[in-house]
């Protein structure tokens, strides 16, 4: 008999790997520099990646699973709203964190010179990708929108082999 609410957490963390994945493959294999706001994306779906294999893990009492999956939602909502706020910078409807812009290091000319050569500048309102219209900010916001309405859905409800 299935566990209760293990797939759900399971699905959560698979999805929170491939977005990871995606993040990590478009930096290392595509070239694309990940900006500030891109790197704040990434930390709830390592929350959600580790929590929910935690909880998914069947030692983990089953009591735990629900919680779990309500601290995956927030961490995803919380993931939305970052991505939304990132998007909005993309499209110029607000500016973005101090960390976004190009600020470079006023001190001599060799300290100025290593931090250009060792830090790619890469700011938050520009869009370096994107795929009908939408960048990888937007995509993101869409995905952890619907993962944390799904992770909130499944909490609610009574699983095959739940508690409720």
């Amino acid at each position: 008999m299935m566990q209760s609410h293990r797939a759900p957490l399971i699905i959560l963390a698979a999805s929170s790997a491939i977005a990871l994945g995606t993040a990590y493959g478009s930096q290392y294999l595509a070239g694309l520099n990940p900006c500030v706001l891109c790197l704040y994306q990434r930390i709830p779906h390592w929350l959600v990646l580790v929590a929910g294999l935690l909880a998914a893990l069947p030692l983990t009492p089953a009591h735990l699973r629900r919680p779990a999956l309500v601290f995956c939602g927030l961490a995803l909502l919380a993931g939305a709203a970052i991505a939304g706020f990132h998007h909005g910078v993309e499209q110029k409807w607000w500016a973005g964190t101090d960390d976004c812009s190009a600020v470079l290091n006023t001190g001599s000319f060799e300290d100025f010179r290593a931090q250009i050569l060792n830090n790619p500048i890469v700011r938050c309102d520009e869009v370096p990708w994107s795929l009908f219209g939408l960048s990888m900010a937007s995509y993101n916001f869409l995905a952890s929108l619907l993962l944390s309405v799904v992770a909130f859905w499944c909490a609610a409800k009574r699983l095959p082999g739940g508690l409720r």
